[in-house]
Protein backbone atom coordinates (compact mmCIF):
# COMPACT_ATOMS: atom_id res chain seq x y z
CA UNK A 1 0.00 0.00 0.00
CA UNK A 2 1.44 3.18 -0.61
CA UNK A 3 1.88 6.01 1.65
CA UNK A 4 -1.09 8.03 0.29
CA UNK A 5 -3.58 5.28 0.68
CA UNK A 6 -2.03 4.50 4.21
CA UNK A 7 -3.04 8.29 5.05
CA UNK A 8 -6.20 7.32 3.73
CA UNK A 9 -7.15 5.03 6.01
CA UNK A 10 -5.95 7.11 8.82
CA UNK A 11 -7.98 9.71 7.92
CA UNK A 12 -11.02 7.72 7.81
CA UNK A 13 -9.90 7.10 11.16
CA UNK A 14 -9.40 10.25 11.93
CA UNK A 15 -12.96 11.32 10.85
CA UNK A 16 -14.77 8.76 13.25
CA UNK A 17 -12.69 10.45 16.09
CA UNK A 18 -13.48 13.85 14.79
CA UNK A 19 -16.97 13.05 14.85
CA UNK A 20 -17.18 11.45 18.16
CA UNK A 21 -15.12 14.18 19.83
CA UNK A 22 -17.60 16.94 18.09
CA UNK A 23 -20.39 14.81 18.96
CA UNK A 24 -19.32 14.69 22.43
CA UNK A 25 -18.34 18.59 23.27
CA UNK A 26 -21.90 19.56 22.02
CA UNK A 27 -23.67 17.14 24.08
CA UNK A 28 -22.04 18.46 26.95
CA UNK A 29 -22.39 21.91 25.77
CA UNK A 30 -26.33 21.35 25.48
CA UNK A 31 -26.80 19.00 28.65
CA UNK A 32 -27.34 15.62 28.98
CA UNK A 33 -31.15 16.18 28.45
CA UNK A 34 -30.30 17.71 25.27
CA UNK A 35 -27.96 14.62 24.23
CA UNK A 36 -29.91 11.70 25.15
CA UNK A 37 -33.17 13.38 23.56
CA UNK A 38 -34.61 14.07 20.28
CA UNK A 39 -32.77 17.17 19.92
CA UNK A 40 -35.29 18.36 17.95
CA UNK A 41 -35.10 22.48 19.78
CA UNK A 42 -31.48 24.24 18.85
CA UNK A 43 -29.58 25.21 21.83
CA UNK A 44 -26.76 27.31 22.02
CA UNK A 45 -23.56 25.47 22.32
CA UNK A 46 -20.39 26.80 24.33
CA UNK A 47 -17.11 28.51 22.74
CA UNK A 48 -15.34 25.44 22.46
CA UNK A 49 -17.85 22.94 21.17
CA UNK A 50 -18.71 25.56 18.55
CA UNK A 51 -15.46 25.55 17.24
CA UNK A 52 -14.88 21.89 17.60
CA UNK A 53 -18.15 22.07 15.25
CA UNK A 54 -16.30 24.04 12.68
CA UNK A 55 -13.07 22.61 12.74
CA UNK A 56 -15.21 18.94 11.65
CA UNK A 57 -17.05 21.17 8.92
CA UNK A 58 -13.69 22.10 7.33
CA UNK A 59 -12.33 18.81 7.84
CA UNK A 60 -15.64 17.82 5.56
CA UNK A 61 -14.06 20.28 3.16
CA UNK A 62 -10.66 19.57 2.25
CA UNK A 63 -11.42 15.63 2.85
CA UNK A 64 -12.69 14.78 -0.84
CA UNK A 65 -9.76 16.52 -2.07
CA UNK A 66 -7.35 14.46 -0.10
CA UNK A 67 -9.38 10.89 -0.82
CA UNK A 68 -9.50 12.41 -4.68
CA UNK A 69 -5.60 12.67 -4.95
CA UNK A 70 -4.55 9.61 -3.23
CA UNK A 71 -6.51 7.57 -4.83
CA UNK A 72 -5.39 9.31 -8.21
CA UNK A 73 -1.71 8.60 -7.15
CA UNK A 74 -2.47 5.11 -6.37
CA UNK A 75 -4.00 4.16 -9.97
CA UNK A 76 -1.47 6.50 -11.72
CA UNK A 77 1.09 4.60 -9.54
CA UNK A 78 2.34 8.53 -9.54
CA UNK A 79 3.39 8.61 -5.85
CA UNK A 80 6.77 9.63 -5.01
CA UNK A 81 8.43 11.36 -2.13
CA UNK A 82 6.53 14.58 -2.42
CA UNK A 83 3.20 13.54 -2.16
CA UNK A 84 4.06 11.09 0.47
CA UNK A 85 5.44 14.12 2.49
CA UNK A 86 2.35 16.09 1.37
CA UNK A 87 0.00 13.44 2.94
CA UNK A 88 1.78 12.90 6.10
CA UNK A 89 1.80 16.73 5.92
CA UNK A 90 -2.11 17.05 4.94
CA UNK A 91 -2.85 14.23 8.02
CA UNK A 92 -0.64 16.17 10.90
CA UNK A 93 -1.89 19.27 9.92
CA UNK A 94 -5.40 18.56 10.37
CA UNK A 95 -4.51 16.47 13.85
CA UNK A 96 -3.05 19.86 14.91
CA UNK A 97 -5.85 22.19 13.28
CA UNK A 98 -8.60 20.28 16.03
CA UNK A 99 -6.75 21.73 19.19
CA UNK A 100 -5.08 24.55 17.56
CA UNK A 101 -8.83 25.64 16.78
CA UNK A 102 -10.31 24.65 19.92
CA UNK A 103 -8.09 26.68 22.14
CA UNK A 104 -8.78 29.68 19.60
CA UNK A 105 -5.14 30.97 19.81
CA UNK A 106 -4.96 33.55 17.12
CA UNK A 107 -2.87 32.99 13.89
CA UNK A 108 -1.92 29.32 14.44
CA UNK A 109 -5.12 27.96 13.47
CA UNK A 110 -4.66 29.47 10.04
CA UNK A 111 -0.97 28.76 9.73
CA UNK A 112 -1.79 24.61 10.07
CA UNK A 113 -5.01 25.22 7.75
CA UNK A 114 -2.52 26.73 4.94
CA UNK A 115 0.02 23.68 6.51
CA UNK A 116 -2.95 20.96 4.95
CA UNK A 117 -3.36 22.52 2.09
CA UNK A 118 0.66 22.88 1.15
CA UNK A 119 0.16 19.05 1.22
CA UNK A 120 -2.57 18.61 -0.83
CA UNK A 121 -0.69 20.55 -3.24
CA UNK A 122 2.43 18.77 -2.56
CA UNK A 123 -0.28 16.01 -3.62
CA UNK A 124 -0.76 17.38 -7.02
CA UNK A 125 2.56 18.08 -8.49
CA UNK A 126 3.06 14.40 -9.26
CA UNK A 127 0.29 14.35 -10.86
CA UNK A 128 0.40 17.26 -13.77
Amino acid sequence: MTPELTYLLWAVILLILHVIVQATFSDLSKGLGWALGPQDEERDQNLVAGRIERALANYLETLPAFVALALMLAVTESSNGTSAFGAALWFWARIAYIPAYASGIPLVRSVIWFASLAGLVMMILPLI
